[in-house]
């Protein structure tokens, strides 16, 4: 997947566990563990907005993009 989830380097400069940040911002530690893994399909943005606002970062902090390494396509070709 071209997004990558950098939670788990926020946590650790934060020193913080993926329990205790789940509590803080109210989702369970199984659906911190899919959005942290990569997993997800989706993330809402009042979540998202929790998690910088515990981890006192930007979400460019938790979410970057890396491109697939795939054949371009023709730019004509995109949507």
């Amino acid at each position: 997947m071209p997004i990558a989830v950098d939670i788990d380097v926020m946590l650790a400069r934060r020193k913080m566990s993926v329990g205790e940040l789940a509590e803080r911002v109210g989702i369970t530690p199984a659906n911190l563990a899919v959005l942290k893994n990569g997993r997800a399909k989706a993330v809402r943005f009042t979540t998202l907005a929790a998690l910088c606002e515990v981890l006192e970062c930007q979400p460019g902090d938790l979410l970057r993009h890396e491109p697939d390494h795939a054949t371009p396509e023709p730019a004509g070709n995109r949507a």
